[in-house]
């Protein structure tokens, strides 16, 4: 009797069980190779296919004379894929590098082969029984990590530049910002205004009774320490720069230090991880403990050693108190994985497999302990989070999952909702698969943008599907992540920020696949003396990067560019804003009323620190809202403060007398 069991190559076989039946023939024991051959043959020539099918595509769709009668949707994928006609030739050109020996282009093909062989040893995974290595490459990967992170924090430095010495663009930075400065007073929360709380609703800050920001605990106290020096995105950029280095790790972990220094080179370079950089948003901090769990685990599934799960544990645990269902999404592969390896490691021992799950879920309990105090302290309830308790009560519409407009709108009933979040909750769309469908797709393309770009990441999303199941374990569980935080936010009716923030930590998982996939197409091309293919690939992600930064006009505009613009608008209004604010209120202490544009509810001007205490105050003002003698109340509630208006639609400013 035969049987079949799986080769090394990834196809099944036909063995004998049997010592003494005749062996098989050679004819039979060849089909394999040769058929894996030729489905490896059609394979890429449907990659191939494919991508060139994609740039032809959004080329017609950008030449388009009627470019204004298509759909929303393929007009923004044309945008969006805006530097395709810089990879059109280049994809063009592959069937040549595919076929092509080295000696068939250039006489001196020594120079061409001694390039990407290097390159291709750089990437072969560590020899785990030559460990452990020498000093000399200690230092040099050590080296080649801080360099990583000295690029990431040099590559945000430079977009912080680009967008200028501006206050905030989002009403959620406000927020975080908020929160630091809770925390840095030695407080989880403070009570609201007694009498005029109305006047300081704020956009994502609870305002009922206890007056805290809606987020979790862990982006304030992360930013806590460079709000205090005063310099708050200087905490981005170094949450940035260890991202870049733990990845070095965790790509050299997997497959080696040339896979390493690739992914690490290419999340610092990464044009939506710069600008994201120079946000005050929790999406930093989250990378930064995802990072550090990624090489933790990943180490531990290497080497078994019990520190690195522990790190794994705690980087994970703090990117949950940042943004919990990120954390779920993306751990939850690994989890499913590490469930199955403590059941099926039946020559560990109870003990051993429990201190090992202990490694690993005593930091997740400690995190959620802190959440866990946190919702007590503000809300009053361990289970209820404040975020939560905001959806509730100030944007119901916006609740997770389908029909949420009809949800928010029962849930509502009869409440009136306070003026500041009003038009911000009618903003929301009923969400239905069709709009499921279509913000999920909104999301995928925004990441590959952001991330590296759209043309690559399709190649790439080719390519790993014939290559990266035969490789690591994680290379399966990288590109799960990223299927989980996507499909955890399938239930949200809002693409995102940029179009792609809900999932933007899939970044670091896109960038890993992107290496993965380089250093085993290196490996394999590299063996089949091919080096025209590597400089094929070589010169694929050297166009990623320049197009992501360098202009090319009429034909693209950088994805940098597209995203600082994009940022810098709101931020001048808010410059300008308070600096009509340093200029035109000449008394003070003072408090400003601002009457909103009820056009615009991107734009919100009340912001204050927690304590109600700085020398000029903004409130709320909408005078069919409010009470006739509204302006006398206010007036004696602040005696010692001077009254000003401020009218959002005209952008006006003006002294009060009640």
């Amino acid at each position: 009797m035969t049987v079949a069991r799986l080769s090394e190559s990834g196809f099944f076989v036909l063995v004998s069980d049997s010592p003494t039946r005749a062996p098989l023939s050679p004819a039979l024991t060849m089909s394999a190779p040769a058929t894996q051959r030729s489905l490896r043959q059609i394979w890429w020539v449907v990659c191939w296919l494919g991508l060139a099918a994609f740039c032809v595509l959004v080329e017609g769709i950008r030449l388009a004379p009627d470019l204004d009668q298509l759909s929303p949707w393929w007009r923004w994928i044309a945008d969006y894929a805006s530097d395709s006609p810089m990879y059109l030739p280049l994809v063009l050109l592959f069937p040549f590098a595919w076929w092509s020996r080295s000696g068939l282009i250039i006489h001196r093909a020594d120079l061409v082969r001694r390039c990407t062989g290097a390159w291709a040893k750089w990437c072969e995974p560590i020899d785990r029984s030559a460990l452990p290595v020498s000093r000399g490459v200690q230092v040099r990967d050590w080296s080649l990590a801080v360099g990583i992170g000295v690029l990431s924090v040099v590559m945000s430095w430079q977009v912080g530049r680009a967008l200028g010495d501006l206050p905030p663009a989002f009403h959620d930075e406000y927020s975080y910002l908020f929160q630091a400065k809770t925390l840095l007073a030695g407080r989880l929360s403070f009570p609201s205004h007694p009498t005029q709380a109305v006047l300081f609703d704020q956009l994502h800050v609870l305002n009922q009774g206890q007056f805290a920001s809606r987020y979790y605990p862990g982006t304030g106290l992360w930013l806590a320490p460079w709000v205090a020096l005063g310099h708050p995105y200087w905490g981005q950029w170094l949450a940035g720069a260890f991202t870049a280095f733990f990845i070095f790790w965790a790509g050299r972990e997997i497959s080696g230090t040339g896979v390493g220094v690739l992914a690490g080179v290419l999340t610092a370079l990464s044009p939506g991880l710069a600008l994201f950089s120079n946000l005050l948003l929790a999406h930093h901090p989250t990378l930064l403990g995802l990072s550090l769990f990624f090489w933790g685990f990943i180490r531990w599934m290497n080497s078994k050693r019990s520190l690195s799960l522990l790190l794994a544990g705690c980087g994970l645990a703090f990117a949950m108190i940042c943004r919990p269902a990120t954390a779920a999404g993306v751990g939850l592969p690994f989890g499913l994985w590490f469930a199955w390896w403590l059941l099926a490691a039946k020559e560990t021992s109870l003990v051993a497999r429990l201190r090992t799950a202990c490694l690993l879920g005593v930091p997740l309990v400690l995190g959620w302990g802190v959440m866990v105090t946190y919702n007590s302290a503000i809300t009053g309830h361990w289970w209820q989070a404040p975020y939560q308790l905001y959806t509730d009560h100030y944007s119901p519409r916006h609740v997770y999952g389908f029909n949420n407009v009809l949800q928010g709108a029962a849930k509502q009933g009869d409440r009136v909702l306070p003026i500041v979040t009003r038009h911000y909750d009618v903003w929301a769309e009923n969400l239905t698969p069709a709009l499921a469908v279509k913000n999920t797709g909104y999301r995928l393309v925004a990441s590959w943008r952001w991330t590296l770009g759209v043309v690559p990441l399709v190649w790439i999303c080719l390519a790993a599907v014939g290559l990266l199941g035969r490789q690591h374990v994680a290379w399966r569980l990288i590109a799960a992540a990223i299927v989980s935080l996507h499909a955890i936010h399938v239930p949200y009716w809002f693409d995102g920020i940029m179009h792609w923030h809900y999932v933007f930590e899939s970044s670091l998982l896109w960038l890993l696949l992107v290496a993965g996939s380089a250093g085993a197409l290196i490996r394999q091309w590299q063996a089949a003396d091919r080096p025209w293919r590597i400089v094929w690939l070589g010169t694929l992600l050297s166009v990623a990067v320049v197009t992501n930064y360098v202009a090319c006009l009429p034909y693209w505009l950088p994805a940098i560019h597209t995203g600082i613009v994009e940022i810098r608008y709101p931020r001048r209004i808010y410059g300008a804003f308070h600096q009509q604010l340093r200029n035109g209120v000449t008394e003070r202490p003072s408090l400003v009323l601002v009457v909103p544009d009820p056009a615009d509810r991107h734009m919100d001007f009340v912001t204050n620190d927690p304590q109600l205490a700085s020398s000029i105050l903004i409130g709320r003002y909408v005078r069919d809202e409010l009470p006739p003698d509204a302006l006398q109340r206010i007036s004696h509630d602040f005696p010692d403060r001077h009254l000003y208006l401020f009218d959002a639609k005209t952008r006006q400013l003006s002294p009060l007398s009640p």
